[in-house]
């Protein structure tokens, strides 16, 4: 084999190797893309929810339902995102979680619908401030849009 074609089988090869990875996704490429695109949605505490007096200095919350849209890139370039709403006590448990991907076909319509199903038993229960998710049914993205959305809600309860 000449040394041309050598060095573009090499180049294909490492070439392959790259996408490969950027597909299994990493934390890394979870923070880069969760912080490159986020789309805030407005939402207050709802008006059902009996709202606790404004949050002390240290970590309270406002009582009440908050909802937000956190996105992601896919490794092909593709901004994806997911709906979170939280019920959240005044401690800052989650009390209740929906989580809707907004993904329309593909693969990411497929770990999104994974990520859905495992994500409540993870959170209902647990401290807001306390939550990093990192993976969840194989879904390693939609976590990042996940996290994105729950800063968000964190930055509205407190306020």
């Amino acid at each position: 084999m000449n040394p041309t074609k050598r060095r573009t089988y090499a180049a294909l090869a490492a070439s392959t190797a790259l996408l490969t990875l950027a597909a299994c996704g990493s934390d890394a490429a979870e923070d880069d893309a969760s912080s490159s695109s986020k789309t805030p949605s407005a939402t207050t505490p709802s008006a059902s929810e009996p709202a606790a007096s404004a949050p002390a200095a240290g970590g309270a919350f406002t009582a009440g339902e908050y909802e937000a849209t956190g996105s992601y890139t896919t490794p092909d370039g593709q901004t994806q995102s997911i709906d979170v709403e939280v019920t959240l006590a005044a401690d800052g448990t989650i009390t209740e979680l929906d989580a809707d991907g907004n993904a329309e076909g593909g693969n990411s319509e497929q770990f999104q619908g994974k990520f859905e199903s495992g994500i409540d038993a993870q959170v209902e229960g647990r401290k807001i401030t306390d939550l990093d998710v990192d993976k969840v049914s194989g879904s390693s993205l939609t976590s990042g849009g996940f996290n994105d959305a729950i800063d968000q809600i964190i930055g509205q309860a407190q306020a």
